[in-house]
């Protein structure tokens, strides 16, 4: 289901920053199909794998804007949706959300004094309340609909997506039947993503990245 468009008619992206959720990496499933997409059009594209510590994810993330060109677009999966959304307000730059975390520091309070290991690059960290303070306080006290498209399941057994529809009130937005937190059906909905930043993509350009 595609709600009414939204979109500006800004220019055209001149990048993609791919921000990935919780414990994942730049070298996701996720990730490497956009970097796939973004080499079939001839954009620059980074996935860079991302600090626990969401105020050394977010450093990261905008310092590799000025390498994407003038008007990069922001991507992010979950908890990386939410610092997407950080970068999109301050930079006032399109978004494309994929199942975002729109609550994240209530999220991370049910996990606090959880350990985790990230199967991508090997670190080790445990959920502490320093991460969560440093969530709330980078959180965007308002968000600009038409910046956004969101990419929501109906059966996201992590997040729910009614929050996501009234944390993004006003937003495009497409609701894929079924599906999975991970958002597996991602290829399928690449014309829409790269519409979002002004450029087409034809159905079936870039294969599907197997789920590990």
């Amino acid at each position: 289901m595609l709600s009414p468009s939204t979109a500006s008619s800004a220019a055209a992206a001149s990048g993609v920053l791919y921000l990935h959720g919780f414990n994942s990496a730049g070298a996701s499933p996720k990730a490497r199909l956009i970097k796939a997409a973004c080499a079939e059009l001839g954009l620059p594209c980074e996935t860079p794998d991302l600090s626990s510590q969401a105020a050394d994810a977010l450093r990261l993330a905008e310092s590799l804007l000025p390498r994407l060109g003038p008007s990069p677009m922001l991507m992010g999966s979950s908890m990386g949706g939410f610092l997407a959304t950080v970068l999109a307000e301050r930079h006032e730059l399109p978004a494309v959300l994929v199942n975002p975390a729109v609550r994240p520091a209530r999220l991370v309070d049910t996990m606090l004094g959880e350990s985790f290991v990230n199967a991508y690059t090997g670190e080790r960290f445990v959920v502490e309340q320093g991460h969560r303070d440093q969530i709330a306080e980078m959180t965007p006290e308002v968000v600009t609909p038409g910046r956004y498209l969101l990419l929501l399941v109906t059966e996201d057994e992590t997040l729910d997506s009614a929050d996501a529809f009234a944390a993004y009130r006003g937003a495009r937005a497409i609701l894929h039947p079924g599906g999975e937190h991970g958002f597996n059906a991602l290829a399928d909905y690449l014309p829409a993503v790269f519409a979002h930043g002004g450029h087409a993509l034809a159905p079936g350009r870039v294969a599907p990245v197997p789920a590990e």
